[in-house]
This record gives C-alpha cells, sequence and structure tokens, in this order.
C-alpha cells in the first residue's frame, strides 16, 4: 500500500487525535499514511505543559523528518530547546526526546521506509 493520492486539501478537514493516554497534550492530524503501517504524513501538536516522559526515548525503523512549525520543544536527553523554524532528520534506529514543550509546539513531519 501507498499513501493515497490528494490534491490540495484544507488540513483543518483532519481532525487532532491523541497520540497516547499515557501522554495527555500530545495529538497528531494524520495528513496521509501507507496502510495501516507507521509510515505517514503529519501534524504532532504539543499542548502547553505537554511532557513525553512517560513514552521515554524513541527509536523507529523508519526515517523521518521533523520541522518545527511553532512553539518550543525542549529535548530532556540533549538539555536543548528547539524553536520554530528548525529541523531534524532521522534515520531509522536513530534514539531521540523525550520533551517537554513549556508554550505549547506544532510540528510537520514526514515518515518514510529504510531503504537498503
Amino acid at each position: 500500500m501507498r499513501k493515497p493520492e490528494l490534491e490540495f486539501t484544507p488540513v483543518s478537514d483532519v481532525g487532532w487525535t491523541p497520540v497516547d493516554d499515557r501522554c495527555p497534550g500530545l495529538t497528531e492530524r494524520i495528513l496521509a499514511r501507507d496502510g495501516d503501517s507507521d509510515v505517514a504524513t503529519r501534524m504532532l501538536r504539543f499542548a502547553p505543559g505537554t511532557d513525553t516522559s512517560p513514552l521515554g526515548t524513541m527509536a523507529h525503523e523508519f526515517w523521518e523528518e521533523v520541522y518545527i512549525l511553532s512553539g518550543d520543544l525542549h529535548d530532556l536527553e540533549l538539555g536543548q530547546t528547539f524553536e520554530a523554524g528548525t529541523y531534524a532528520c532521522r534515520p531509522p534506529g536513530m534514539r531521540h526526546g523525550p520533551w517537554t514543550s513549556r508554550q505549547g509546539c506544532t510540528t510537520f513531519e514526514v515518515r518514510y521506509p529504510a531503504y537498503e
């Protein structure tokens, strides 16, 4: 399966859904997904004060590119805060997070499969 073919569509037509019950305040807007896999294009929203520590440090089997659209994201492992206009490109297996967000944050993410 591949992501669906879409022409310009208002992202506001796609609702925000909780990512994980262990992490209140963390919601996602899935814009396109490859079947039931984690390969997707999404927006991720952290409400002010969100802490993803209950989810721990993450590593994925796919590539992930993240652009911060608004707000701030503090990486608890790195001890660094990243703000709107910053970008990350994470290869499969790269450890990242957990995060907190003081003022809230919205990101745009593109995930795609790892190719040998």
